[in-house]
């Protein structure tokens, strides 16, 4: 199964019909059903870019902008997430928790996609997170969307303090939070 969802995958970015924005699919419903977790090797996602994590620069929560490769010393873990995404407001709580668990070794760094700006503050506020926002408006986001292959939400990408690409899980998965626990055990 995973190999044909991977080949359908390199079929239609050949094709050249895949949007980063239609394949996010819309808004969610209230119903919406289960995200399956996705793991990819850092290679899957960066074979051309030897390793490195695609630096960008947003717009930050606080007016000023982030750049991804001011952050490295430590390990980082982008979070491409949205307020309308079922899965990633769910996730919130583990990532609080790993956040408070590892925060002297890594920095979190929220990536809203889709969202307006309005919406965005607002849930940065209602679900307090504590770790670094910053805002992909669409335009952004097909751009970065093409250079990390966002397949779907949440996506998250650990990058090591070098800032090479070490994992990338997309959905919602608990074995995303071990891992991040065996990581920061060997150091």
């Amino acid at each position: 199964m995973k190999r044909m969802k991977k080949i359908l995958m390199i079929l239609m970015l050949l094709s050249g019909t895949v949007s980063l924005l239609a394949a996010c699919g819309n808004k969610p419903k209230a119903a919406e059903p289960a995200v399956a977790a996705e793991e990819q090797t850092a290679g899957e996602v960066a074979e051309a870019a030897a390793d490195l994590a695609p630096d960008f620069e947003l717009p930050a929560l606080q007016g000023n902008t982030l750049k991804l490769s001011s952050l490295r010393g430590k390990y980082v873990v982008l979070d491409f997430w949205g307020s309308w995404c079922v899965w990633c407001i769910r996730g919130i709580p583990a990532m609080k928790q790993a956040y408070a668990k590892h925060k002297d070794k890594m920095e979190i760094l929220g990536v809203d996609c889709r969202d307006t700006e309005e919406r965005w503050k607002a849930a940065v506020e209602q679900n307090e997170l504590p770790w670094l926002q910053v805002r992909c408006d669409d335009e952004a986001l097909q751009t970065i969307g093409q250079l990390y292959h966002l397949q779907g939400f949440p996506t998250k990408v650990v990058i090591d303090p070098e800032g090479k690409l070490v994992k990338v899980v997309v959905g919602e998965d608990p074995q995303f939070y071990t891992f991040l626990d065996e990581l920061f055990a060997k150091d």
